[in-house]
């Protein structure tokens, strides 16, 4: 099934070469908005440049880009940013684009880390342990390898063909969204976040909000005489649950038989500031599904006006509203055109070389956040899938 010249350029891929880089990759702890995620872009983009590729490595001009009316949000603070866009030599747009972020989330609690160094690299057997082995700096390391074995394959591609390495997909996408303001598209680009073997065609977007629920201060020996946020927050807790309910009741079949597509998921709740005190305030941060070619004005109008109608009708929330609050990562959903040969060229490819691709779309955020709605100018057509199956797939989906 595979060309001459695609064996060729599968021959030269060195698998232990990738596993290697992998490791580095792990071991440096490039968590969102940290110093590490920028030594780890300079890592790619000379790694990049001893490929013989055009390297275009810039610091993010943050206050620039939060001013954009389309800024995408973010969660981490942040002081610096870089893009890394490497691309062969040619003119015009690319023809293919691959993608990866660098950066990963916190390690969460040790103990659950089993005494070893979540940055370690730790390799068992056929499996990598680490922060980011498979969200995504697999990815990142199979995008390389690729770039790697085009270089030494010596094979001449007729339009040029390109690597994007971003930062702060975790937090909001402000990665991508500078890339493609710096000006960098292509006609096609995969990114090779983990999905199990599937090949995602589809994604929801993702609104993040902050709800700000008043109480009473009391103390609790008077606890009557107070009222407790946290007993407000409850009726807004049923009605945001009966609206993710009534938004995954007739979800697009792209989907499949994923049940939740569009989930409300409240992630953090803050209140109180003292055990013998009535909390007066409750804040609770969460993420709101956007649906399928949703606009995110309709998706943000639906939970205001919930949010207003269960304070309109309880006691205390009537006179004393809960505030609602954009706050973080905001982007729409994404999609790849049914029929586009995109999809059929990721899935043919993948299974040329070993794999047996299955489609799919996610809840998950990667097309949105690289650009992938349809009709926009500088949105490529994307998939979310294996670049090439000459190594595994990741396994797991965030």
């Amino acid at each position: 099934m595979l060309t001459r010249d695609e064996e060729h350029a599968l021959s030269v891929l060195d698998e232990r070469e990738l596993v290697a880089d992998l490791v580095e990759l792990i071991r440096i702890p490039s968590v969102t908005g940290t110093d590490a995620e920028s030594e780890l872009q300079h890592r790619q983009a000379g790694q990049l440049a001893e490929l013989g590729m055009d390297v275009d490595s810039w610091r993010l001009d943050l206050a620039a880009l939060q001013a954009d009316p389309r800024y995408p949000g973010t969660e981490a603070e942040r002081l610096e940013g870089y893009g890394v866009v490497a691309r062969t030599e040619g003119a015009g747009t690319p023809a293919f684009v691959l993608q990866g972020h660098v950066d990963v989330v916190p390690t969460g609690d040790l103990e659950h880390w089993a005494g070893h160094d979540p940055f370690g690299g730790r390799i068992d057997g056929d499996v990598v342990h680490g922060r980011g082995a498979c969200d995504m700096k697999a990815g990142v390391a199979v995008n390389t390898a690729v770039a790697r074995a085009l270089h030494r394959s010596g094979l001449y591609l007729e339009r040029p063909f390109a690597v994007h390495s971003v930062v702060s997909e975790e937090d909001g996408g402000l990665g991508a969204f500078a890339t493609l303001v710096r000006g960098h598209a292509g006609e096609a680009a995969v990114i090779t976040e983990p999905t199990a073997g599937q090949v995602v065609t589809a994604h929801a977007g993702a609104l993040t909000f902050t709800v700000s629920v008043p109480g009473r201060a009391a103390h609790g020996s008077t606890r009557a005489e107070g009222v407790s946020a946290f007993d407000a927050y409850l009726p807004i807790h049923r009605a945001i649950l009966e609206l993710e309910r009534a938004r995954n009741a007739d979800p697009h079949p792209r989907f499949g038989d994923n049940r939740l597509p569009y989930p409300i998921s409240i992630g953090r709740i803050v209140a109180g500031d003292w055990s013998s005190s009535v909390p007066d305030l409750l804040t609770a941060e969460g993420r709101l599904g956007v649906r399928l070619g949703e606009d995110p004005a309709d998706a943000r109008a639906a939970l205001e006006q919930a949010l207003a109608q269960v304070c309109a009708g309880d006691p205390w929330l009537a006179d004393h509203p809960a505030r609602l609050a954009w706050t973080g990562g905001q982007f729409a959903s994404g999609a790849t055109p049914e029929g586009d040969p995109l999809i059929a060229d990721v899935a043919a490819a993948a299974r040329d070389s070993g794999g047996r691709p299955r489609r799919a779309s996610g809840p998950s955020r990667t097309a949105a956040t690289c650009g992938c709605t349809p009709g926009s100018a500088a949105s490529p057509r994307c998939c979310t899938g294996p670049a090439t199956s000459a190594t595994p797939t990741p396994r797991g989906s965030r």
